[in-house]
Formats: C-alpha cells, sequence, structure tokens
C-alpha cells in the first residue's frame, strides 16, 4: 500500500426485497469503477452471517481519486440514483493505512 491511498469499506443493507437489484447493479458498478485511473481495487462481499449484507471493500490511489469516483456518470446513475434509493442502511468509512 503507498502513501496517500485510501480504502473504503462501505456495508450496504438493501431494503426488504430488493437484495438482487442491488447485487445486479452492483454487477455494472464494479466493472466500471475498476477502468478508473484511480481506483485500485473494488471487490463486493456478501456476508456470512448475514446473507443479505454486502460488503465493498474499494482501494484508491489518493483523496482526488475518491472524488473522481464519486463525480463520475457511472458513479453517479448507479449508486445515487438507482442503488440508493434501494437500500434500508449504508454505512461508509475511509481508511489509510499508517507506519
Amino acid at each position: 500500500m503507498s502513501a496517500g491511498e485510501i480504502t473504503v469499506v462501505a456495508r450496504w443493507q438493501p431494503a426488504d426485497g430488493q437484495h438482487d437489484e442491488v447485487r445486479a447493479i452492483l454487477a455494472e458498478l464494479r466493472p466500471a469503477s475498476l477502468a478508473e485511473p484511480g481506483c485500485l481495487g473494488y471487490e463486493v462481499y456478501l456476508a456470512v452471517d448475514a446473507p443479505y449484507c454486502l460488503l465493498l471493500i474499494e482501494r484508491y490511489r489518493d483523496q482526488a481519486a475518491i472524488e473522481a469516483h464519486r463525480q463520475s456518470a457511472h458513479y453517479q446513475a448507479l449508486v445515487v440514483q438507482r442503488a440508493l434509493p434501494l437500500l434500508a442502511d449504508r454505512k461508509v468509512e475511509l481508511l489509510q493505512a499508517q507506519a
């Protein structure tokens, strides 16, 4: 992990009956995000003990790369317009490695 690199840990809890649609949105979002020059990784996990909870682990070169991601057309269309209205809960943490 290089200096300045930021890891995003996002927990998404789809509303009842919305799990499949949210997973379909993430299937579109992941490759589009990975194509961004500042995106170093983007993984989606399903919680073993809470199968409807999704965990996103994203890695970005720096804060500017996160901002570019959030302003991208695919983020606006897939996350802001489509996914967020389908979530019952969402928590996002930004983490930076320490020596």
